[in-house]
């Protein structure tokens, strides 16, 4: 070997190192002038060079000019190939060598095996335990375990472990760690624990895979023991740990551990601050991912992308959006899991608004979204009740593909049932190839809202019949439909059954729907022994319930319970006085309702305003009642005064009950005229074109005034008008309301 070879040789490394191909193109120029026939080391180097440098034509020119190369030569540019996944070329050199080592048979095994030929693999494999078995190495044993992981081959990988033992390979560490994972990603625990406990010499490599299969099969105290009794640790057993406790839902431990860690003075990576971030948000420690957001900033990891990530994520899950904002901006780098967490973190906090506008900034930066973002921005969409921008969307994931992704078509199932939309909800959901619990309990979630119970239990009783099994989530929905129809028997059963044949406790959410499911028939004695019998008491929505449906039948005393009760639990939420008023207003008690009007004032608690919106053209109109602030206010209330008078024709007569003020009837009138729902549906009228179905959406519950008014517009207009409320739909067509006026 000359010394000018060496020198050039030396180059060629510089040029890998820098990833300079014009250089290394260079130097072989000079290479081929000043030396007439380059050494066969040389030459290899340069094929080895361009390998790195991914220009296979060039190694591939320079193999076919040496003369003769040597088994390092056939070696370097198989090894090209094997890498790239050039399958067809790589067997062909392969089958031209004149001669093959170890490497060559594991350059042919693990160019199949990591390009999902995983049969050509195996075949390779045969045939060297046939013809070159002495060429067997633990790189060979290692590659054939991790392809039996990925195929989940328990019987190759069996033989595969045979073999190993046949060979004499069974005490080799370096072949131990993939055959433990390779057993753990199988579920066979035992027979990796049984392995783990006969290996004569264990390295923390092998500890570390021990404590990842054992987590992954939910063994939490066996990996505690294994990790305590480690006499070596290394900064992935600690993370390891972390990461499992998390996963085992032990956030708690995790964080506790993390904090050991940092103290036995161990180097931290991306993934233990990204699970010990993900634990502080489980268990909405702010105070504890603060200071490990500090820790963070201190070391080399601020600006990479998986931690940014994974605070962005902590910070919106304990409902610190502004910190999470704070975060996002500073980020130097973003990816679409970043764009994803603050989407998600929106979403999560109510600003479903701005979860919508940064999925838009986000394409407008390059990102594509994946399957997961688009199902999150659909479902900020269907919180919205934006069936434009949902629609929109719908489009994207025909168009990308995602729509054969089971979150996107469930996304999309709510999306269309909380916009009203129920044709279509149902559509999608008969077009999805595989549907699971999600995609039928969306579906009947936007029956029961609609207030379609008939068809939300016949949904429900499809489901049992073909074995799936519901949640919580789908006997809320079952439960607010036997509600909202008047079905109490069959709700007391299904809620009867969800503990005695499904084995699920019920939560304050399930209690609510058999109170609204009492009150609202006016069994309001049974919804009181009920509630003295429930295992906790209920939550401000179940007395908030109790006591809406006591102002309905006008029971005083079970309201003034409830009442006192939702006071007690929340003073300063308005809902209980509001309701007690219209209790006392309705039996004409105008002293009571002055004097809770004295005690709100007093308390400063303050009413929640009530506002109706509707979108046209992309943009929202906002309206309150008595509303001044419209451009359009003119038209409007003479929409209404027109409305007004073929209403009474038709035999329309106010409903004085909904005003909470001691007045005359006179101005009782005049305050129920200009209701923001009213409002907004006069709006509609003048405005969304004839044919289209008028959408409002309100934030508080439809009055009863306006719920009849509302039945006398859609007959006089032979319009469809869409409203929905705090509680559900109301989809109102030809003098009728879809909820059969119970609601």
């Amino acid at each position: 070997m000359s010394s000018s070879s060496n020198y050039y040789v030396s180059l060629l490394k510089l040029c890998c190192d820098s990833q300079n191909q014009t250089q290394a193109k260079k130097l072989h120029c000079l290479i081929l002038k000043t030396i007439t026939h380059p050494e066969t080391f040389l030459s290899n180097n340069l094929i080895s060079t361009y390998s790195k440098l991914g220009n296979l034509a060039y190694a591939h020119r320079v193999f076919d000019h040496i003369p003769q190369p040597n088994l390092f030569s056939w070696n370097a540019i198989l090894s090209i190939y094997s890498k790239l996944g050039r399958l067809s070329q790589m067997q062909q050199i392969f089958d031209l060598m004149p001669f093959r080592d170890g490497v060559s048979w594991n350059l042919a095994i693990s160019g199949y095996a990591n390009y999902g030929s995983s049969t050509d693999a195996v075949g390779v494999y045969k045939l060297m335990l046939k013809d070159a078995a002495m060429n067997l190495n633990q790189i060979t044993f290692s590659t054939m375990l991790i392809l039996c992981s990925n195929c989940l081959s328990m019987d190759l990988g069996r033989q595969i472990h045979g073999q190993i033992l046949k060979f004499g390979f069974g005490s080799y560490v370096f072949v131990g760690s993939p055959l433990l994972d390779m057993y753990a990603k199988l579920g066979l625990i035992y027979d990796a624990k049984r392995y783990y406990d006969e290996m004569p010499e264990r390295n923390v490599v092998m500890c570390n895979t021990m404590i990842i299969g054992l987590m992954r099969r939910g063994m939490v105290e066996e990996s505690k023991c294994l990790f305590h009794g480690l006499k070596e640790r290394d900064s992935i057993s600690w993370t390891t740990m972390i990461s499992g406790l998390m996963q085992n839902r032990m956030e708690r431990e995790a964080v506790d551990l993390f904090k050991e860690m940092r103290l036995a003075g161990f180097t931290m990576d991306q993934f233990t601050f990204g699970s010990v971030l993900t634990a502080c948000g489980s268990l909405l420690a702010l105070g504890e991912g603060k200071q490990i957001h500090a820790y963070v900033i201190r070391t080399d990891h601020k600006d990479n992308v998986f931690v940014g990530s994974a605070l962005v994520d902590m910070y919106s899950k304990c409902k610190s959006i502004k910190s999470a904002e704070t975060v996002f901006k500073r980020m130097t780098q973003k990816n679409v899991v970043s764009w994803t967490a603050m989407l998600v973190g929106y979403g999560q906090n109510g600003f479903s608004e701005e979860a919508v506008n940064i999925f838009f900034e986000m394409q407008r930066h390059g990102v594509e979204p994946d399957d997961f973002t688009l199902g999150s921005v659909i479902s900020s969409c269907a919180n919205l009740a934006s069936l434009e921008e949902g629609a929109q969307f719908h489009c994207q994931a025909l168009v990308s593909g995602f729509i054969s992704f089971i979150t996107v078509s469930n996304a999309l199932i709510t999306l269309y049932g909380k916009c009203g939309s129920m044709e279509d909800s149902y559509q999608l959901f008969v077009e999805m190839n595989t549907r699971d619990e999600v995609s039928w309990t969306a579906l009947l979630a936007g029956y029961a809202q609609f207030g379609k119970a008939n068809e939300t239990i016949d949904l429900f009783e499809r489901m049992l019949a073909i074995g799936l099994k519901p949640d919580g989530v789908t006997f809320i929905g079952v439960l607010s439909a036997c509600s909202r129809a008047g079905l109490v028997e069959q709700g007391l059963q299904y809620f009867e059954s969800m503990t005695k044949e499904h084995g699920i406790i019920p939560i304050p959410d399930h209690y609510t729907c058999i109170i609204d499911l009492l009150g609202r028939v006016g069994r309001l004695e049974e919804a009181r022994n009920f509630i003295n019998k429930m295992p906790c008491h209920p939550d401000v929505v179940g007395w908030a319930t109790l006591l809406s449906s006591c102002r309905v039948h006008g029971d005083m005393e079970i309201g003034k319970w409830a009442a006192d009760s939702l006071i007690e639990l929340e003073p300063q939420n308005p809902a209980s006085y509001v309701l007690l008023s219209s209790l006392y207003a309705a039996k004409g008690k105008w002293n009571e309702v002055a004097q809770l009007r004295r005690g709100m004032r007093d308390k400063r608690v303050k009413k929640e305003p009530g506002y109706s919106w509707i979108k046209y053209k992309g943009k929202v109109h906002v309206f309150s009642a008595d509303d001044q602030t419209s451009p359009f206010l003119g038209q409007i209330y003479a929409e209404l005064e027109k409305l007004n008078c073929k209403m009474i024709e038709e035999g329309y007569i106010p409903d004085m009950s909904s005003v909470l003020h001691d007045v005359e009837e006179s101005e009782k009138i005049k305050m129920l005229k200009h209701h923001s729902e009213k409002l907004a549906i006069a709006f509609g009228l003048i405005f969304v074109p004839p044919g289209l179905p008028i959408r409002v959406i309100k934030n508080l519950r439809f009055c009863g005034d306006c719920h009849n008014a509302t039945k006398f517009i859609s007959k006089i207009t032979q319009r469809e008008i869409l409203v929905r409320d705090a509680v559900r739909f109301h989809l109102f067509k030809e003098g009728t309301c879809s909820c059969g006026d119970f609601w």
